[in-house]
């Protein structure tokens, strides 16, 4: 049917995609994304010039085994999989797009901001620099493993919510550009994940019963305010400061407000007889407030740097919004205001609202659009 670029993770959920796509009769190019300023040595083709060119076959594991940001274990499991399906396989070096990736997440943090760096992946890379590749090969489409769907009616492609409530991604691909949509493809949105493994499982691949990601891609030791504080470098002023009630009374000191989100509880390393939360960061003062569930409800938001899948509502609208990943969205009024930012009213207050993060609108299960959170 169609030439079709998949992002090959290493994963069952792209694994699987593969063969989908394989199975509607399309021409499938693997391609697995190299990420972060370790990933030629640890991808690296034995006796290959490791910058003379961008598209690089990977042939061979590194001996040590080592997972270096770009995982050499979820490469060679890539490889595998395209090798069983029979299909060409690419890594391509996108050090320099990931280090922007790596830039925002840790200035996000360092101002006591939430950043999200996987959408902020998606609206880049995945959909961004990937779609550039797919059209320097004549590659009509574009594929992911995200559990998402795409339904086509008279006013064009809608992205929607996947079949598999607990695995829906749509709210990661919110920021993807609205033309792109037409050349999007979701094989697995369609399936829940026990199908997916299944399916797998069927095929004799090696990733059948491969365990989720759970950390962000970069931070392999899954401890991001460490992660953080390294990538700022000794010379830098640190964030070090107070904990703070919403009184204003110091129950407590913190070694950076890196290491915080709003509506956290775990590691506050405070005790208070209840349960306290984080409430509020304030970056100028280096404090970290916190207080019991009642003061962590937010009614109202605004967001910035909007993207729309649909044409932008004018006047106010009903939703339903999702603060979070993995979140529920809940029913709210929004409005785009002045300089197109976004406000969201909600009917009932909402714990965890955190700067930095994203707002998803939704019509039932369609994405509408989106913003970040002021």
């Amino acid at each position: 049917m169609s030439r079709v670029v998949l992002a090959m993770s290493g994963g069952v959920d792209s694994s699987v995609a593969a063969h989908l796509l394989l199975e509607q009769g399309h021409e499938v190019i693997g391609v697995f994304m190299r990420h972060g300023e370790e990933a030629v040595e640890a991808c690296a083709i034995d006796g290959q010039d490791k910058t003379s060119s961008p598209l690089l076959p990977i042939l061979n594991q590194r001996a040590d085994h080592k997972q270096g940001c770009c995982s050499a274990s979820d490469a060679e499991d890539g490889r595998r999989v395209a090798e069983r399906l029979n299909i060409p396989f690419y890594a391509l070096n996108l050090e320099a797009e990931f280090r922007g990736i790596i830039d925002y997440f840790v200035d996000e943090y360092s101002i006591g901001r939430t950043p999200n760096p996987c959408v902020m992946c998606n609206n880049r890379i995945k959909f961004g620099k990937l779609f550039d590749y797919a059209d320097s090969v004549g590659a009509k489409f574009l594929a992911t493993g995200h559990y998402a769907q795409l339904a086509h009616g008279d006013d064009g492609p809608a992205l929607t919510r996947g079949v598999d409530a607990g695995k829906d991604q749509s709210y990661v691909l919110f920021g993807i550009k609205k033309k792109y949509l037409s050349r999007m493809l979701l094989p697995v949105g369609g399936y829940d994940k026990p199908k997916i493994r299944e399916i797998a499982g069927t095929l004799g691949l090696n990733v059948a019963e491969k365990k989720d990601s759970q950390e962000i891609c970069f931070v392999t030791s899954g401890k991001h305010d460490q992660f953080v504080r390294a990538r700022r470098g000794t010379d830098s002023e640190s964030t070090a400061g107070d904990i703070v009630t919403t009184s204003g009374k110091v129950v407590g000191q913190h070694p950076g407000i890196e290491g915080f989100t709003i509506g956290q509880r775990r590691g506050l390393g405070v005790a208070m007889g209840e349960p306290y939360f984080v409430v509020q960061i304030k970056p100028a003062d280096k404090q970290v407030v916190i207080g019991p569930l009642s003061d962590l409800g937010c009614s109202e938001l605004t967001a910035s740097d909007t993207n729309w899948l649909v044409e932008p509502p004018q006047g106010s609208f009903r939703c339903l919004a999702q603060i979070r990943y993995n979140s529920s969205a809940w029913p709210a009024e929004a409005e785009v205001i002045e300089d197109g930012r976004l406000r969201v009213k909600f009917d009932e207050p909402q714990n965890g609202v955190a700067p930095g993060q994203a707002v998803v609108c939704y019509d039932d299960d369609r994405v509408l659009g989106g913003g970040w959170i002021d």
